[in-house]
């Protein structure tokens, strides 16, 4: 069933784990991102504060790990079942393989948290 699942934000880095190895060989990286903004709602304004849990796959994964804990940056990627056990109910993102790393100039504080 084709349909478009692409997810863009602006996040901050609040915690992530160690490079690991899928079983393919391919190098990969756990993380939790924060996103937080107003958006426009029923003809009112909400404000938009989540976590997110998220991997990253080969190249992303690798500068992934070089960026500080604390860091913004901007996500491309696309939506992906947590685990097959909970297809239906969990959700992660997974980075686009051009997904920008590029840190803002509004770092927050670094977190203690690491996976």
């Amino acid at each position: 069933m084709p349909g478009e699942n692409r997810l863009t934000l602006d996040v901050t880095l609040t915690e992530r784990g160690d490079i690991r190895y899928t079983p393919a060989g391919i190098t990969a990286i756990d993380c939790t991102l924060r996103h937080e903004s107003m958006q426009a709602e029923a003809g009112s304004e909400r404000r938009v504060d989540c976590e997110l849990f998220a991997v990253a796959f080969g190249n992303v994964a690798e500068r992934l790990a070089q960026v500080p804990i604390g860091s913004a940056f901007h996500c491309e990627g696309f939506l992906a079942p947590l685990s097959h056990r909970y297809e239906r109910r969990a959700a992660r993102h997974e980075f686009a393989d051009s997904a920008s790393l590029d840190t803002k100039g509004n770092n927050h504080a670094p977190s203690d948290g690491k996976k």
